[in-house]
């Protein structure tokens, strides 16, 4: 709606998650070296916990983009499965025809059992290690996967040479996923996690330059003014959104729309506080309605 007033190719604050709008803040720039180093070192489990809209998905396809043509690599954003749909699911991901695939002369199943998917898998993560292709595993929502799935995991990750894993694997997850790997009947998985990271919220100086960012990405050309945001409005913007990208995302969004309605090339405080007003999960204060809705 808005793209042409502002000289824009794109959107700049969805919420989708896209890995060309990764801003590297201290905490997202920490955890993606953090997982760099890691992997390229050959760990084989590595778990990044961050709070809701705080990056996570952005940083998972920023990672994945950057591993292409250095491993295979394949993503489960949903791994709220039983133990043998989430091995279907890997192997899926990793190209495997599991259901295709027979054992000592037995036919062709509609689902196949976890042994065949088992040999499947094993043999896929031997001849990519053959090749010298690393295989690395991003799970998404991880606080979401039940126990025995979990357990299931681990096994997994006994898949080795002498040298090195077959198989990497990182957990992306909300705080709840520390609770759930803290419980006693995983605690040998929660002990094969050798690097961890927090993905937290950005300061107000970051915040700034965040949307300034975003803005880049988006714009037209070189020429285009991206300095949309006035100064005390990209710091209410960081205030009413405590850092949290995702909701910076939304008050950016309501108040370009709000500039635009005007026919304004500016966002004021006077924006930020309509679009917070109208914005469920930011930080709330008490405030006279006239000065919220002028």
């Amino acid at each position: 709606m808005y793209l042409r007033h502002f000289a824009l190719r794109e959107a700049p604050f969805s919420i989708t998650p896209d890995s060309a709008f990764f801003y590297p803040h201290d905490s997202a720039q920490a955890a993606l070296n953090t997982l760099l180093v890691a992997l390229r070192g050959g760990e084989g489990f590595l778990k990044i916990v961050g709070e809701v809209g705080c990056g996570k998905t952005v940083l998972c396809r920023r990672l994945l983009a950057l591993l292409q043509g250095e491993c295979v690599t394949a993503y489960i954003p949903n791994p709220d499965m039983t133990p043998d749909d989430l091995l279907l699911a890997l192997l899926h991901e990793l190209g495997v025809d599991a259901v295709g695939q027979t054992l000592r002369g037995q036919p062709r199943r509609t689902l196949p059992s976890r042994r065949v998917m088992l040999v499947a898998l094993q043999a896929c993560l031997i001849d990519h290690a053959k090749a010298g292709r690393p295989v690395v595993v991003c799970i998404d929502e991880a606080q979401a996967i039940p126990l025995a799935s979990l357990e299931s995991l681990r096994l997994l990750s006994n898949l080795e040479t002498e040298k090195r894993k077959l198989l990497q694997l990182v957990l992306l997850g909300q705080p709840e996923l520390d609770t759930l790997l803290a419980q006693p009947q995983i605690r040998q998985l929660l002990q094969r996690i050798t690097y961890s990271q927090y993905l937290g919220p950005m300061d107000q100086q970051q915040v700034v330059r965040y949307l300034v960012h975003r803005l880049v990405v988006a714009a037209q050309s070189e020429a285009t003014d991206t300095q949309v945001f006035e100064p005390a409005a990209a710091q209410a913007i960081a205030y009413w959104s405590s850092g949290v990208p995702r909701l910076v995302n939304v008050l950016a969004h309501k108040c370009l729309l709000l500039a635009y309605g005007e026919g304004s090339h500016r966002v004021s405080v006077a924006h930020v506080r309509l679009a917070a007003a109208d914005t469920p999960g930011v930080r709330r204060r008490r405030v006279a309605w006239r000065w919220a809705w002028p």
